[in-house]
């Protein structure tokens, strides 16, 4: 009753009710969206003849990040990893190039232009991606699934899909700024749930026909809900660096003098290494999925979920982009900088660049340990999986997703019920790993 009841709460804050219907309003645009067939492509046919030839299992990790609408190849087709492309680069090139980085040092003001130039690399990776796909359609089965080959299909292609993708950002930008949670992590999120309903379905038909065992389903169904709780148990799992502040006597009163902590998560990036990672890794074989080329269908086999070398890949950018995001949003030199300005210090050791250089040793620490929990929950099911033919993509990536998104989204809406004096979705009335 008391979960119900913090769910009731939220129809009672006019503010809280607005975003999460908004919220819920794009989510389900963003849906019927994925269901709108491109023109000049026979959907239904194409999606038969790419899960007959075995194509589609190829490109199965993108077509489940949006929501099945890659296959039938609909207008938001290519989903928003358009946009997590244009992302990855332009935050590499904080560091490679001075300019940007000086951009993204400038505040609200550098944010918006880096934005401004996100968007037009989403654009342009758009319209590339879509090329390679109308060509590569063309190609496949003599164009069996186009009506009108040439040119005006190839430019119509591009135009629908890099609008598609531009309109799903643009839904993202909106939920983030209006709604509740990051809205592009919610448009991943709602494209891998909306697989789930097919994959209960199949399941139980390959259940019914003998071709999976009872014993093997419920390992499975165990095997997810372990996963989940150490998912959640990681995510809100925190070191608590104890901090000292000196008493300061200002005027007639003395000021500082308490002890808190600095809390650094074990996880600080989240769910960031294995989307970025997995954008990376399965371009090539999303683009095999419509190309018939002998060679480009070995790479891709390669790179398929399951194998050797898919496995070493995932795992060295999952450790890379743990330590390449960790590095962006904390700064343990203007953590220690400010302690000191305030006269905090870390009890046993000397403020400034030892007080930097401890916080940094532990913050490399947790970062490894975080990059280890997000390689071990993304490769272990998906080993699993691949070796007995589960009939559905559904891994480690997809629960750490789902379980990361919502766990946000949660803390969000808490934060705006505690605000207003209302009781949390958890008894103690906070999510636990929160700060103070």
């Amino acid at each position: 009753m008391g979960g119900f009841s913090s769910f009731q709460n939220i129809f009672k804050i006019a503010e809280l009710k607005n975003r999460v219907l908004f919220t819920l309003a794009l989510l389900t645009v963003y849906r019927i969206g994925s269901h709108i067939p491109t023109p000049g492509i026979n959907g239904e046919a194409l999606s038969k003849f790419l899960s007959e030839s075995g194509a589609g299992a190829l490109m199965g990790f993108f077509d489940m990040f949006s929501g099945g609408a890659l296959s039938r190849v609909t207008i938001f087709a290519l989903g928003i990893m358009p946009y997590i492309s244009a992302s990855i680069i332009f935050q590499l090139l904080t560091v490679v190039i001075p300019a940007i980085g000086k951009l993204a040092k400038e505040g609200e003001a550098g944010r918006k232009k880096i934005t401004r130039y996100t968007r037009y690399g989403t654009v342009v990776i758009s319209a590339i991606q879509s090329l390679g796909i109308a060509v590569g359609l063309e190609s496949m089965a003599q164009g069996a699934f186009i009506q009108s080959p040439g040119w005006s299909f190839r430019l119509l292609t591009m135009m629908t899909l890099t609008s598609g993708t531009a309109f799903i950002m643009w839904l993202g930008e909106q939920i983030t700024e209006r709604g509740i949670g990051n809205g592009i992590s919610l448009i991943i999120f709602a494209g891998i749930v909306a697989r789930f309903p097919n994959a209960i379905v199949s399941t139980v038909r390959l259940v019914k026909a003998g071709e999976l065992s009872i014993f093997f389903v419920l390992f499975l169904i165990v095997m997810m809900v372990a996963v989940v709780g150490v998912i959640i148990f990681m995510e809100r799992g925190q070191r608590k660096i104890p901090v000292q502040y000196a008493k300061r006597l200002v005027g007639r009163k003395i000021y500082g003098g308490q002890s808190t902590h600095l809390p650094l998560k074990i996880n600080t990036s989240g769910v960031i290494p294995p989307i970025f990672a997995s954008s990376i890794i399965m371009f090539p074989a999303t683009i095999a999925g419509f190309i018939t080329i002998p060679w480009i269908q070995g790479i891709a086999r390669q790179l398929s979920p399951g194998t050797t070398t898919y496995i070493v890949l995932y795992v060295g950018m999952i450790f890379f982009f743990s330590y390449f995001y960790t590095a962006i949003v904390f700064n343990p030199v203007d953590i220690a900088d400010n302690l000191k300005k305030y006269g905090g210090f870390i009890p046993g050791i000397r403020p400034g660049q030892k007080t930097s250089e401890y916080i940094y040793r532990v913050l490399s620490r947790l970062t490894f340990a975080g990059a280890v929990y997000l390689a071990v929950v993304c490769i272990i099911p998906e080993i699993l999986i691949s070796r007995f033919n589960v009939p559905f993509y559904f891994g480690g990536t997809s629960l750490l997703i789902v379980v990361g998104v919502a766990l946000d989204t949660v803390s969000q809406i808490e934060s705006h019920l505690l605000t207003r004096s209302y009781e949390g979705f958890l008894k103690k009335g906070r999510l636990k790993g929160r700060k103070g």
